[in-house]
């Protein structure tokens, strides 16, 4: 039994490393205006180069979903995957927020609010992104600079 595929969007624990994951990966929603806004922020907000991205619909993206046993046709969230687990929703958001470090790293704090009353405000915004923020017809493509920090 696959304990991902059961809770999909729980913080699970892989129980070895994955090479794929060696450093975070952070799957994002690629027709969202304001999931690009969040990778370009991130782009540029983590000068060390500790992330990478994918777009939930890329080969790359839709194999780490299905690996982890997600459906990769769903997309109601922002994920994290990194060695230790497998973060959604505001628990990713936290998550990549600590691992910029600096003043961003302060933000962390919110873990303090109960995670269903976080999640509650994100699925509202969720729910709400493409009417709030547009849609892209197509997916992110990363310029030459950028092309390092993607998945294929």
């Amino acid at each position: 039994k696959n304990p991902t595929a059961a809770r999909p969007w729980g913080n699970l624990t892989m129980t070895m490393p994955d090479p794929t994951t060696a450093q975070p990966v952070l799957l994002f929603d690629g027709h969202c205006n304001l999931c690009n806004f969040w990778v370009n922020f991130l782009l540029a907000a983590d000068s060390k180069h500790r992330l990478k991205f994918a777009a939930q619909q890329s080969t790359g993206g839709k194999q780490l979903l299905l690996k982890h046993g997600y459906d990769s046709d769903v997309l109601e969230s922002v994920i994290l995957i990194d060695q230790d687990g497998f973060y959604t929703k505001s628990a990713a958001i936290l998550k990549v927020l600590r691992l910029l470090g600096g003043i961003w790293r302060l933000l962390y704090v919110f873990v303090l609010i109960p995670r269903p009353i976080r999640d509650f405000l994100y699925d509202f915004i969720a729910r709400r992104r493409y009417r709030w923020f547009g849609k892209r017809d197509q997916c992110r493509i990363p310029t030459a600079h950028e092309q390092e920090r993607f998945l294929d």
